[in-house]
Order: C-alpha cells, then structure tokens, then sequence
C-alpha cells in the first residue's frame, strides 16, 4: 500500500484504487490525490456523495479512446503515431477540452488533463463536461504539409467520437489555428455536414469567437486582479514572472500590461529572459507567433540589458506576482522557495497543474495567496463555451461584448471559491475552494441523473 498523507479513510481507499486500476499513469494520480485532499470536509457534512459511490465513477472516465495515426512525411514514409480522446465526464453538459500534440502526450497525461478539465469546466457555471485528447506527434520542425497530413489522419479517426452535442474539442499544446483549421477541413469532408461547433478556438472567418485566443492568458491575469482586489491592491506597480511564452503566456503579458502591472521575464523550453524594462510584446510576437522561433532570440532583437540565460530558472527572478503559464509541473518545492525569498506574494496557475504538490504545499504554508489552473486558468474553456453559443444562434459577437463575459465569469470563479472556502472553514485558500466547488457541482447533476 501506498502512504498517502492528508486523505481520510475512505479517501485513502478509493485512492489506492485509482492507484491500482492506473498504473504508471502519475500526472493522473497526482491530480486525483490533489482534489481529494479537499473534499474530507463536504463528504464530513455531505454523505450522499459517499452513499452514491460519487467518487469512485468520478475517477474513472465515461469513455477511453485510444486509435492509431498513420501518415505520410515530405519524404514519402509513413509516420505513425497514436491518438488520444477521453470522455471524462458528461453530467453538465457535451464533453469539452482540448487537443495536446506533444511526445509527452500518453494516457496517463490525457487523462489527468480530463479530470481537471471537468471540474474547471463546472467553476465556469457553463452547460459543458470535462474531457481531453490528443497525440504524440510534435508539429515542430515539421511543414505546413506534413502537420495538415497528420492532422487530416487524425481527425480520420477521431471524427466517429465528437459532435457539437456530444464532443467538442479545442485546442492545447502544439494545436493552435494553423492544426484547427486542417482539422475542421477534414470533419466537413467527412461528414459533410458545416458543423461549425464541432470545435472550438477557430479562425474568426470561419466560426471563431472574439477572445478566444487571448481568453486563457486573459482570464488568468483577471482571476488575479479579483485577488489582488479583494486585498484592496490592483496590477499598478506589481512585478510579474510569466513561465512560457505559447499563446497563455503571450496574452497574460498583454493583460498585465494593460492593467499596470510589468512582466521582466519569461520562457520557453531552451531558456529564460529577464528584461527590466517590461516584457516587449511587440518583439515575443514577432518571434514566437509569426516565425515560430526560440526566446533566447529576444536578447539579440531587443538589446540593452536583457539577460538571456538557456541553464538559470525563471523563478528566481524576484517578482512580486507569478504565473507558471507552460506545463505541468514546472515548478517545484525548491523554486516556490526561491520565490518566497525573492518576494513573492500570488503565484496563479495559467498552465494546467504546473506546481508540483511540494510546490502547493511550501507556498500554502507560507502564507502566499496560490490560485490553482482550474479555476485560474478556466477564461479559455469558458470563452470556447461563448463560441459554442456564437455557433448555435449563427451569431457573431464584439471583442468588448465577448471580454465582459469574459471578466465576469471569471469574478463569478473567483468569488465562487472564495465563498466555498468560508463555508467550510478555510477561509482564502483558493484551492480548497476550486475543488470543492466544482466537485459538488458534478457531483449533484451525477446524483440526479441517477447511476449510470
């Protein structure tokens, strides 16, 4: 048996369950473990949850799907590659979540991703269930040919599984307008049918919704501006570290700007720039979103007294505010420290479970304000939620109009789990709040629909 600290008996069971029914599968497990650490007290005051088997049909997912991709390269051979879909979970609405191309990609991943996709997917209020896809195909360092080609490979297979009603992907990591669009392309063929909210994140000629492409970054930066609000603070002045530089990261800088606040660094997989005259988001653009290139260029395109490091860590550059905008688990317990002692105050997830549960736990106890991707980071599936509206009225609505949804349901998160955290007896920990609030949400509307 696995020791598992800070889960209670039951708990502890239905975890080493999960354990034994997953193995290998750690991102998976980590987010479980992460979510049950909070629900001790809602099943204490709640015992439906436990006399309904609630948690044991939440860890395991509605539907698994696993497919092969066979493609053919520029040189003639074929490529294979393995596809991914898990229906995590339907009781709120269609399936929805993104699609991740990425060698990390494997079930294990995907599942984790689906998991905390449905409980993000419930903090929005928005009609929607939790699910996540993808494969490990690596579009970098491949032609427009050959990412159409795999991508028309996939959808080949993936088709038979999605529909506005049933299924709606997006995108994540490695998929973006350029793999949406060959995706899309390949549906209607297929299918013959212009379903245009068979998926979201589109192109804004094509069924694409105002903001969604800034909606996850955006989102994050808002999330944190109601913390800083209800601390009686706002951005002016605030020095923020931004992990990444993909689309989340891209657009937090942006917001943070907007806001007052100014971003000195950020990253990608080869390093790290620090620049302490703000972030120029004019020349990441240019380097990340028009010609796809690695971040060590900034130093070279922006001169004066940028540092550009491919060995040092973001997090220990001294800010006030973080968002670890990448991947999961980039942050570790060490690097929390080093935040601490660099002044650190709020660290928001703008990627999904980028904080190790060491990292959780040494900010946590310190005293530092953690906001957790689930609902820090929940503008982006929000936004695609306003796009499936969009799509269902043939309708079409303003970047301002779609951005003050977006701002309020973004307050309605964060005040969600504020309140949550109050009720049962934590007050301010975000964490405890996100899942215990999506967790019930889920949780009653699986209990009403009976056991299935």
């Amino acid at each position: 048996m696995v020791e598992m600290p800070g889960l209670d008996e039951k708990l502890s069971d239905i975890y080493q369950e999960v354990l034994a029914r997953n193995p290998g599968e750690m991102e998976f497990h980590q987010a479980i473990h992460e979510v049950f650490e909070s629900l001790g007290p809602v099943l204490a005051k709640h015992t439906k949850y436990g006399d309904e088997a609630v948690l044991r049909r939440l860890c395991e997912p509605e539907r698994q799907i696993i497919f092969r991709v066979s493609w053919v390269d520029d040189a003639g051979t074929v490529q294979i590659n393995r596809g991914f879909r898990v229906e995590f979970n339907s009781a709120l609405g269609p399936y929805k979540g993104g699609l991740r191309f990425h060698p990390s990609v494997y079930l294990g991943i995907v599942k984790f991703l689906g998991f905390e996709q449905t409980f993000k997917n419930a903090l929005t209020g928005m009609p929607i269930g939790g699910a996540k896809g993808g494969s490990d195909f690596e579009p970098k360092g491949r032609s427009d040919a050959e990412v159409m080609r795999f991508c028309q490979a996939f959808m080949t297979e993936l088709y038979r599984h999605i529909g506005e009603h049933t299924d709606v992907p997006a995108g994540d990591i490695g998929v973006a307008g350029r793999e949406l669009g060959y995706l899309f392309g390949q549906y209607k063929r297929i299918t013959n049918r212009y379903e245009s909210g068979v998926l979201t994140g589109k192109g804004l000629t094509w069924g694409g919704s105002q903001v969604r492409t800034e909606a996850t970054g955006y989102g994050t930066v808002y999330f944190t501006n109601e913390i800083l609000k209800s601390r009686g603070e706002s951005f002016d002045g605030q020095r923020v570290v931004v992990s990444g530089s993909g689309n989340v990261a891209i657009y937090a800088i942006e917001k943070v700007h907007q806001l007052g606040g100014t971003v000195v660094a950020c990253s990608d997989s080869s390093g790290c720039v620090v620049d302490e005259n703000g972030i120029d988001l004019e020349v990441l653009k240019d380097i990340k979103l028009r010609r796809r290139g690695r971040i060590s260029e900034y130093a070279s395109l922006r001169g004066g007294t940028v540092i550009s490091t491919s060995n040092g860590s973001i997090w220990d550059v001294p800010c006030d505010i973080a968002l670890p905008s990448a991947t999961q688990n980039e942050l570790n317990g060490r690097d929390a420290k080093a935040l601490l002692t660099n002044g650190c105050r709020i660290v928001a997830e703008g990627a999904n479970m980028p904080c190790t549960p060491e990292a959780v736990e040494v900010l946590t106890e310190s005293g530092a304000v953690f906001a957790p991707g689930k609902a820090a980071n929940a503008g982006g599936v929000a936004t695609s939620a306003l796009e499936m509206q969009q799509n269902a009225s043939r309708d079409s609505w303003t970047f301002e109009h779609t951005e003050s949804r977006l701002v309020e349901i973004m307050r309605g998160i964060h005040d969600s789990c504020l309140e949550t955290a109050e009720e049962y007896g934590a007050p301010g920990n975000y964490s405890l709040g996100a899942n215990i609030a999506g967790f019930t949400r889920v949780a009653d509307a699986m209990i009403a629909q009976g056991v299935i």
